[in-house]
């Protein structure tokens, strides 16, 4: 395949940020860098980032988003993975990332989902079946495809370049991987991996107000992006895509298609 950037923004976050970038250092298959983008901390984040070796990117504009596409932007792996600071992931994430986007030339990106750690049992799974799987559902049917989760994806590096003029990056409320999940093309293969574990730290349901405005940073990021194209128009291309992928695999001989991904939706 090549080789595999990691990009993890973070914003004073520098405790969790250093158990992260451990977890990266313990992996089966080493990540060929790190990009670790400060997004105007005022902690050690980039102390930590460079103690780890770990690249640090400034972006002094505060949002999620511009993080991300400042990290993207400075990548240079032919595979572009994306953890939060406080993601936890497993040791062959980096490995896993390899082997599914070898194995299939026609999948342009891939996400798995979390399981959320500092809370309890009960929290732990109403939050993995109600928010995360809610998320995938919902979105899924909103998009018309796969939607990307935040605290792990990973895409083709040319899948960003092709994708980045179309996110809404001067917008404070643009939801990072809402967003480009919407601006990816229709044509890009997106698979989703149940066996690509991270752990994700709980700290959205420690307030009731947190969790109401990532509520109304997605329900914005809907309206502006059916707004530049209706749901009925995404979900054909996007159906139709999914036709030419699934024929394209079959030229190809791509044997693994797992549950949950583009393959899994509606044709």
């Amino acid at each position: 395949m090549g080789t595999v950037s990691v990009v993890i923004p973070s914003f004073n976050d520098a405790q969790m940020l250093s158990q992260c970038l451990a977890d990266l250092a313990a992996q089966t298959r080493a990540p060929d860098e790190v990009v670790v983008v400060d997004n105007g901390s005022t902690d050690d984040t980039a102390a930590v980032a460079i103690a780890a070796g770990a690249r640090v990117v400034r972006e002094p504009r505060k949002g999620v988003l511009r993080a991300t596409a400042a990290g993207f932007d400075a990548a240079r792996g032919d595979v572009i993975g994306r953890l939060d600071a406080d993601s936890r992931p497993a040791r062959d994430w980096v490995a896993r990332l390899e082997a599914r986007f070898d194995a299939d030339v026609t999948m342009g990106a891939l996400t798995g989902t979390g399981v959320f750690y500092g809370c309890g049992p009960v929290l732990r799974t109403l939050a993995g079946f109600v928010y995360l799987g809610g998320y995938f559902w919902f979105m899924g049917m909103i998009i018309g495809r796969t939607p990307l989760f935040g605290s792990n994806f990973a895409m083709r590096r040319e899948v960003w370049a092709a994708t980045r003029h179309r996110i809404h990056l001067e917008d404070p409320r643009a939801h990072d991987d809402l967003d480009i999940s919407f601006a990816l093309g229709p044509d890009v293969g997106v698979d989703y991996d149940p066996d690509l574990h991270v752990g994700v730290s709980a700290r959205p349901f420690e307030s009731g107000a947190g969790l109401r405005r990532r509520a109304a940073w997605a329900f914005h990021g809907i309206a502006v992006n059916w707004s530049e194209i209706g749901w009925w128009t995404r979900t054909r291309t996007c159906r139709a895509a999914r036709r030419d992928r699934r024929a394209a695999q079959r030229l190809a001989a791509v044997r693994h298609l797992p549950s949950g991904s583009d393959q899994g939706l509606a044709a």
